[in-house]
């Protein structure tokens, strides 16, 4: 039985927090933090500890991962778009568009999964796509509904039609490709991740269809969510700046269901938006201020989650 969320989650704690300059290019998100490096790696720190302190408070199996000094990796925090884990004990190993956000592949990482009792059956491993320039940001790139077996993707430098159709093929998704855009000076870029700007839950999902310009495509994604029962909640642009989109449902105690995104976004939202939610999940939110300010990324970003089997 195919599950949308799960109650456990890998998280990597940094070391070495920063604004990456590699990531900049076509990250909008990202802005230069206030204060000197080592104030703002601490200041991540702490926003990490309070999200996971909060996740595990709640039930929620969180499994923390200290990043490394060596090799650099200030993008570390953001785990999911280099690997996913999936129920059939496949792994998804994904190509990056920043050559240093590379470095954070690591074996440990699985070697840890597998001391707490998960089985990893096989790995798939796409990152022989960067020697082409071709690149899939995991689950940043690719938003999935797992009980539906569809897989959302917004096309972006940071993520390639042919490779996304592969990953489709591989995991038995059907693929449903858009292209999604955010003003920025005055001109629609690219939205580097489908991830900031949609979330599928069991039952709904949050998404900003303003940045979905093309009309055809607008209603196709729109016709998916439907078709699967889904409640759309709909958020602005505005909202999507303050990481509306960012958000992850995941299993607490007692099976119960939280949606999880930052304070940012939580106080963006508006009554109805809040009421909408709360029909189907409990909300969680935390303080990540520095994290998304330098980081360009919230929540979602910052949780892979794990389906795997256990042993």
């Amino acid at each position: 039985m195919n599950r949308q969320a799960t109650n456990t989650i890998l998280m990597i704690r940094p070391v070495n927090f920063r604004m990456n300059e590699q990531t900049a290019v076509n990250n909008y998100f990202q802005e230069s933090p206030e204060g000197l490096q080592a104030t703002v790696n601490k200041r991540a720190q702490d926003e990490f500890d309070a999200f996971a302190n909060k996740l595990q408070a709640v039930g929620v199996n969180v499994v923390v991962v200290e990043d490394t000094i060596d090799p650099d990796t200030p993008d570390s925090i953001f785990p999911n778009n280099w690997i996913s884990f999936h129920d059939n004990g496949q792994i998804g190993l994904y190509p990056m568009f920043a050559e240093n956000r590379r470095l954070e592949r690591r074996e440990d990482v699985l070697e840890k999964l597998e001391s707490e009792g998960f089985h990893i059956e096989s790995v798939m491993d796409y990152t022989g796509a960067e020697a082409e320039d071709v690149f899939l940001e995991g689950t940043g790139s690719v938003v999935l509904d797992r009980v539906n077996r569809k897989a959302y993707c917004a096309l972006s430098p940071r993520a390639d039609e042919d490779l996304f159709i592969e990953f489709c093929e591989d995991f038995e998704y059907t693929p449903v490709v858009f292209h999604a855009y955010q003003n920025v000076d005055q001109e629609r870029l690219l939205i580097y991740h489908t991830n900031v700007m949609m979330c599928v839950a069991d039952k709904f999902a949050v998404i900003c269809l303003d940045t979905i310009d093309d009309k055809k495509e607008r209603k196709n994604v729109l016709n998916h969510l439907k078709e699967d029962g889904k409640e759309i909640i709909e958020i602005t642009e505005a909202q999507m700046q303050q990481f509306a989109g960012n958000m992850l449902q995941v299993t607490g105690a007692e099976d119960k269901k939280y949606l999880v995104m930052s304070e940012a976004a939580f106080r963006s939202l508006n009554k109805d938006q809040v009421k909408r939610i709360e029909k189907y999940s409990e909300i969680l939110y935390s303080s990540l201020e520095t994290i998304e300010t330098a980081g360009g990324g919230s929540a979602r970003c910052m949780m892979a989650e794990v389906f795997l089997p256990k042993k």
